[in-house]
């Protein structure tokens, strides 16, 4: 029997959505002072990120996406929820962008995003 189309490219995922990758969060002196890490981020994980934030705000909704993802070292959550307001305030924004784009698995080349 032929397989799914769902199931072929499900499969090819399978082991990848358990690998986790390591963000070094670093002071303003450059010592790091937790690790967090990040499974791939999936559809689903957005819907409910958004649906906690109670928002169509993508700044908004990618802050609560990190408090639902980040985990500590032993996998439990190194975010509540409810730290989300308190990341936006107390962060600074190149901070928050920061760990949130590494989150997201996005790298931008310095160089663009100085001239944008």
């Amino acid at each position: 029997m032929q397989k799914r189309t769902i199931d072929l490219l499900t499969e090819c995922y399978k082991d990848q959505m358990t690998e986790r990758r390591k963000y070094e969060f670093k002071d303003a002196n450059g010592v790091v002072k937790a690790n967090l890490y990040f499974k791939p981020l999936t559809r689903n994980d957005r819907i409910r990120a958004q649906a906690a934030a109670g928002t169509d705000d993508a700044l908004t909704i990618s802050t609560y996406l990190l408090c639902k993802n980040a985990e500590n070292e032993d996998g439990s959550p190194a975010f509540n929820p409810a730290d989300a307001p308190n990341l936006q305030r107390e962060l600074p924004e190149n901070v928050l962008n920061e760990l949130e784009l590494f989150m997201m698995n996005i790298q931008l080349d310095q160089e663009t995003a100085k001239k944008e």
